[in-house]
């Protein structure tokens, strides 16, 4: 599949193959960007801004809507792509898939509402009888680096309201699942102007490095590793950046939740897409009054679990993106056991497949929850009091969000207070989000914390 640059497709002298995670089978190969190519999709964004300017509101979200639809009637061709190239399971492809055709329509709407404000002049001395406002107007390009856990929604949620606000864009899809996003980059194109759409797939050195260190670039947002994540923050200088970096997310259990539907939830949280997203749980800390019938009743969901061919509607558990990932969540597993854990199920690894694994009598320090284990593993940490779970829960340096199981309104508000997350659940895991919800990490504003309550 050919890059996007200038309305026009690109290849390379260099190419990479992809490879299916499942079975190894080549699904398609991309171009390997070098610096001549870069500097060229940037430089087109560049002068595409001013086609864009001369794009309406009312144009630039009915563009919009067009790609909502094509998105939703390509939506079986989009979910097989997501599978082949990443190794999710089908049914969650297709999830994506319809949670993108949502992002698209998002995009639409807020096209038509970048108001500006008035403001109240005579407030100020010297203002009497004066008038101001303000008027939104585009940043400029906008260049949108993106992972392979949600390499469809991901891109659509960068470059969706970037060209809504009326910028220009260049996108950076991962590697290791680039094709969903080539393809979504080519519908854009066909809607917005030669050069408003760019698609560029490279190393990250080689082409992260152009992209962070030129003039032209105005924005950049990225969704990956903390590592990564720091090194644009340190590179990129006075350019505006938006990063969305690892999580350590965790599920609090009281000894007066629902405990099946906690398992549950649980095992929606940590197993989905075998773990490789940022809001999994990562961390299940339970009252120790009932830890036992909640590791018990996980084991029993965990053990049922089926993995196997992602392209399988009836496969729960796919294959970890490369055999390297796998071999790290397996070492991690190890290390945790090692140190004390008991291992309860799972555990094992068979190529690029982890068994779902879960742990108890875990404990602060262990590296399995020290940092973000992007693998099916759940960590079961027993704890005896409120005041020790918070502090448990914000014993790590990053949670995304949080979940807290309980039927006591006044212990959900102080969790809600006092977890350090970009959002607190109350009832739902972390790994629950609608897309036009809130969402940060702890570094964020606060105004982004939000409780959702299920009756």
């Amino acid at each position: 599949m050919e890059m996007i640059i200038d309305g026009e497709g690109v290849s390379g002298e260099k190419i990479f193959t992809v490879r299916n995670p499942f079975n190894g089978d080549e699904v398609d190969r991309v171009p390997l960007a070098g610096r001549s190519d870069v500097e060229r999709a940037i430089r087109a964004a560049h002068r595409a801004r001013d086609a864009m300017a001369d794009l309406s509101a009312r144009k630039i979200s009915e563009k919009l809507y067009d790609v909502a639809d094509e998105l939703k009637t390509e939506l079986d061709e989009f979910a097989r792509l997501i599978t082949l190239e990443s190794g999710k399971p089908i049914r969650f492809s297709r999830d994506e898939v319809k949670r993108s055709v949502e992002t698209a329509r998002l995009s639409a709407e807020e096209a038509g509402r970048l108001y500006g404000e008035s403001i109240p002049m005579d407030a100020g001395i010297g203002g009497k009888g004066l008038t101001g406002f303000t008027v939104r107007i585009p940043l400029g390009v906008v260049a949108a680096i993106t992972p392979f856990n949600y390499p469809l929604n991901l891109a659509i949620h960068k470059v969706g309201p970037a060209l809504a606000a009326g910028n220009t864009t260049i996108l950076k899809p991962s590697l290791e699942a680039p094709l969903s996003a080539l393809k979504l980059a080519w519908i854009l194109s066909e809607h917005f102007p030669a050069g408003a759409v760019n698609a560029v797939t490279g190393r990250g050195s080689e082409v992260g490095d152009v992209i962070i260190d030129s003039p032209l670039v105005d924005k950049i947002t990225f969704t990956g590793s903390v590592e990564v994540g720091r090194y644009i923050s340190a590179r990129a200088s006075m350019k505006k950046i938006t990063l969305e970096l690892g999580g350590n997310d965790p599920l609090i259990v009281m000894d007066d939740a629902d405990i099946d539907s906690a398992v549950e939830a649980a095992v929606r949280g940590s197993y989905l897409y075998s773990g490789q997203v940022c809001i999994a749980v990562k961390r299940m800390i339970v009252h120790e009054d009932v830890a036992d019938e909640f590791a018990d009743k996980l084991v029993n969901i965990t053990g049922s679990l089926r993995a196997g061919d992602p392209m399988d509607v009836r496969t729960d558990v796919g294959p970890l993106i490369n055999e390297d990932a796998a071999i790290e969540v397996e070492r991690v597993i190890g290390a945790a056991v090692e140190d004390g854990a008991e291992l309860l199920c799972g555990g094992s690894r068979r190529g690029n497949f982890v068994e779902p694994t879960v742990l108890d009598h875990v404990v602060p320090g262990m590296e399995v929850i020290e940092r973000e284990t992007f693998g099916p593993v759940s960590p079961i940490i027993r704890f005896n009091g409120a005041d020790e779970a918070i502090r448990i829960a914000n014993g790590t340096c990053y949670a995304l969000q949080a979940g807290v199981f309980t039927e006591n309104i006044r212990t959900a508000l102080r969790m809600a207070r006092e977890i350090e997350a970009g959002t607190v659940l109350v009832n739902k895991q972390s790994t629950f989000r609608v897309d036009h919800m809130p969402f940060g990490d702890s570094g964020a504003v606060e105004w982004v914390r939000r409780v959702s309550s299920t009756p």
